[in-house]
């Protein structure tokens, strides 16, 4: 009975959280020269992406029976939502409010940022996914290391190469500047920064515990919950970040919001993997990480070539993610 209330509340919370700190983000950001594609590849990306990150950390620190397999599951959970239903709502986001936005379906972003983190993002998943054929361990922790290292490298050319910085003009006003100040000081601006982070992670362990109180009453394998429920949870940060960013034609943000976060995932929660279990990927996480490295190329195509939103892309990243979760069900 109490998941019926918590659930929605854990929802609303998360909700209100991201909307919050969109908002301060964009703020933090231009006060610190920062331009777009640093915004919304590093900074939003990565503290959204601290709850899901969290999960696999617990499971291997925790350790007990199907710790590893959560572990597992966990990591390359992740990366297959961000890549196909997150990318599917961006897209449907600018489908309901394309009457507002002045490009419509129109993708208005930085390319070459978007497109190297796509295929960053490609490559990174790609040797996670080939050292869990079988690699030996030296050669695991090998990669473990240039995984963290490459991903050192990403920072310091997203920070160097970020693309325009947002005016001040084009950012709403900070939500909790009562005074109105024009523009809001650095301390406003972190103190929301720092409540809106509080009610993400906040939220986004309170939806966790209880979808996984609600599967483990229905008996769900340590794996499967791993990969479709823990995920799906903890990837609402980013999701809804981008949804209003979508919504108020801020392309950049929201799709770097994604691409960022998809770098973060196939690296450094990867390389913990790498490092601190057997990492023996079973068919699930095999099939999980291919159709995410599809969803990737999806978006890749979509950005180069299409330039817009379109809706074949929708329904196909949908049905990646759609696919596996039939798969899921018909083999669990």
């Amino acid at each position: 009975m109490s998941a019926v209330i918590l659930l929605p509340a854990s929802f609303a919370i998360l909700l209100a959280g991201a909307l919050v700190f969109t908002n301060a983000i964009e703020w933090f950001g231009s006060k610190l020269g920062f331009g777009q594609g640093a915004v919304g590849s590093l900074f939003a990306a990565v503290a959204t992406a601290l709850p899901e990150s969290l999960i696999p950390v617990v499971a291997i620190v925790g350790g007990g029976a199907g710790s590893e397999e959560v572990a597992i599951g966990a990591i390359i959970g992740a990366p297959l939502l961000l890549a196909t239903i997150a990318m599917a709502l961006v897209g449907l986001a600018a489908l309901l409010y394309r009457a507002r936005r002045p490009q419509g379906l129109a993708i208005v972003v930085h390319l070459p940022t978007l497109t190297r983190d796509l295929g960053f993002f490609v490559a990174a998943l790609s040797v996670a996914l080939l050292l869990g054929l079988g690699a030996p361990q030296p050669l695991q922790l090998a990669g473990a290391v240039a995984l963290v290292v490459a991903y050192g490298a990403y920072v310091r050319w997203t920070l160097r190469h970020s693309g325009p910085v947002s005016e001040e003009d084009e950012i709403r006003p900070l939500i909790l500047d009562t005074t109105r100040n024009d523009p809001p000081s650095m301390t406003t601006v972190v103190i929301q920064l720092l409540v809106a982070l509080g009610a993400i992670v906040g939220g986004a362990h309170l939806f966790v515990e209880q979808v996984l109180h609600v599967a483990e009453s229905a008996g769900v394998e340590p794996l499967v919950l791993a990969l479709v429920l823990a995920p799906f949870a903890t990837e609402l940060p980013e999701k809804a970040n981008s949804f209003f960013w979508v919504r108020d034609a801020k392309d950049q943000l929201a799709l770097g919001n994604i691409t960022g976060a998809m770098v973060f995932q196939s690296t450094l929660p990867v390389a913990i993997g790498l490092a601190f279990t057997d990492w023996e990927l079973e068919t699930y996480a095999v099939l999980a990480g291919g159709l995410a490295l599809l969803g990737g190329i999806v978006a890749i195509t979509t950005l180069r070539r299409r330039q817009r939103f379109s809706g074949w892309a929708i329904l196909l990243w949908a049905l990646l993610y759609t696919l596996f979760v039939g798969y899921v069900v018909v083999t669990a």
